[in-house]
């Protein structure tokens, strides 16, 4: 690994550089010898990268680990069932939203720093909303929380990428894709764990994170050393505000729509238009400025198009599984919510050994595209099979097919990541691993509003055709489209839910099926590239070689 200063002095001169300064001389004096510039040894990008992962884990269950435990929530703070959507969707809201600005900073400033604050932001979130009086309270502090998510979400990607070059980065960014997965579907579990022990109670939903970020905080300062290249700063505040603005008002419009506001009403119509409205004006910003958030420059790459496609196809199953398959469990099989976590278990250790196993086989053999085909293949046919389930389904059979979406989530997550840092020049790095963590966000926040609402709206239907057909009254359940209570409901109305909810969740996910195939496609269509062997094949420009796909 060379010094900060060594790339400086090959490189020459930024590109937005007056090309008539003399290339600056870069010596030992400028830069004297220290522990931020010497090379980091095997043993300490070890240690790093367990920072890292204990960073990223805390982190990313945060947005998660409310799904079993909001019903209590709701009901000690008095809240409706709009606070009910926003509590539940806040975090992911900002954490989709900031993501780019995080990865275009770590190309401006230290992203050791930006790390660091991160991390601040997450714990200081966390802290108000354990400490939360109201709805209104607990969605802003979910919202620092969310902030925070986004900030270790994109830049511990380039922490890594800034260590080891693509090829071992292929190992460690397994251990990556298993803190995602592990995070992201035992919130659940956790949140239900919690709730269910006498003495915790919800508030230490968020207060256990507290602790773990502060570790992962100090590991963090003694273990990471990152090379800073210095150039000057160019912040596009114009694209900062922008590029958020119209993610969160499609957002809003995909999180509400259907339910609280009309898809096509005319609140929906504001949202929708004004979304869209927003982000051409800040494609038309991003074209224009010097240092833009998300360089347009970027997506003249095929493979950075297509592995963002991919990303995008992962990031709505990821999050939305443990999310539908709780309330399946729950409310179709009358599961406590602990057991309802237990029963996600295979996709969680699945998703985990597989992550670890193509990490481990892409740095032996430098290969990628296989294992993103192949996991293609995984969670294609386990969506398929998810469209059969209903309320009798064998529970074995739901276990197995949550492993094979495990499966294919652990095979093609992170590797997404490797083959989009590899097409980065390493002035993009930052920009190009932030735009990979957006799009992951937003599918993962795109999927779990409609496909919530479609699963929300399809059991009020089949419960109201329930009741009828058993002959029971329309008002038996109080409000169709909120979230029942099996243990207060009668039992012959408790089956209709039941059965309603077993059902609803099947057919939520035929429709899921298309978007998989398209992921699907997409990883078809990637070109094979050489995976870099030094950090230098990157930094000096010399750009990912092609190499031929094997069949």
């Amino acid at each position: 690994m060379t010094t900060s200063a060594e790339r400086a002095a090959s490189q020459g001169p930024a590109p937005d550089d007056d090309p008539r300064q003399p290339e600056p001389t870069t010596t030992s004096v400028a830069h004297p010898p220290g522990p931020e510039h010497r090379p980091m040894s095997q043993r300490e990008i070890s240690q790093a990268v367990w920072a890292l992962v204990l960073g990223l884990f805390v982190t990313m269950i945060a947005g998660t680990v409310v799904a079993n435990a909001l019903p209590r929530i709701m009901a000690d703070l008095h809240g409706s069932s709009t606070d009910y959507t926003w509590v539940a969707a806040m975090t992911l809201l900002m954490m989709t939203a900031t993501v780019p600005l995080w990865g275009k900073l770590s190309d401006l400033l230290s992203p050791k720093v930006l790390l660091l604050l991160a991390l601040t932001l997450f714990t200081v979130g966390s802290c108000l909303a354990g400490l939360s009086h109201s709805p209104a309270w607990l969605i802003a502090a979910r919202g620092v929380q969310g902030v925070g998510a986004g900030g270790t979400s994109s830049l511990t990607q380039v922490a890594i990428a800034a260590m080891v070059p693509a090829r071992e980065r292929a190992r460690y960014n397994g251990y990556i894709g298993a803190a995602f997965a592990v995070s992201n579907i035992s919130g659940p579990l956790v949140g239900g764990v919690i709730v269910d022990t006498p003495g915790l109670g919800w508030r230490w939903c968020f207060y256990i994170c507290v602790p773990v970020a502060v570790v992962a905080f100090v590991l963090l300062v003694r273990t990471l050393r990152l090379p800073t290249e210095r150039r000057p700063v160019r912040i596009d505040y114009l694209g900062a505000i922008l590029i958020p603005g119209g993610v969160g008002l499609l957002l809003l419009w995909l999180t509400l729509g259907g339910d609280l506001v009309g898809w096509l009403s005319g609140t929906g119509l504001a949202l929708l238009l004004g979304g869209a409205a927003t982000l051409l004006l800040a494609v038309v910003v991003e074209t224009r400025v010097a240092e833009p958030i998300v360089p347009p420059r970027l997506f003249r790459d095929r493979t950075i198009v297509l592995a963002v496609t991919g990303v995008i196809a992962t990031g709505a199953v990821t999050v939305t599984v443990p999310l539908l398959f709780s309330q399946y469990f729950q409310l179709g099989r009358g599961e406590t919510p602990t057991v309802s976590g237990l029963l996600t278990a295979p996709m969680v250790v699945s998703s985990a050994v597989s992550a670890n196993l193509a990490g481990r086989a892409i740095t032996r053999t430098g290969r990628w595209k296989g294992i993103l085909v192949a996991g293609a293949l995984c969670m294609c046919g386990g969506q398929v099979l998810f469209a059969t389930i209903r309320a009798g389904t064998p529970l074995a059979a739901v276990c197995a097919y949550l492993a094979l979406v495990g499966v294919g989530i652990g095979m093609t997550q992170q590797n997404l990541m490797v083959a989009v840092q590899n097409s980065a020049a390493r002035g993009d790095l930052g920009a190009a691993s932030g735009v990979v963590a957006f799009f992951r966000s937003l599918g993962s926040t795109a999927g779990v509003a409609a496909l919530g609402a479609l699963l929300g709206n399809l059991a009020a239907s089949r419960t109201g055709h329930g009741l009828a057909a058993a002959g029971l009254p329309a008002d038996a359940v109080a409000d169709t489209h909120g979230v029942p209570d099996l243990a207060r409901l009668p039992a012959p109305v408790a089956a209709v839910v039941q059965h309603a909810y077993g059902d609803a969740v099947g057919h939520v996910w035929l429709y899921a099926v298309p978007l998989a195939l398209v992921g699907l496609v997409a990883m078809l269509l990637i070109r094979e590239t050489r995976l870099a062997t030094t950090t230098e094949d990157v930094s000096l420009g010399t750009g990912p070689q092609q190499v031929a796909s094997r069949p």
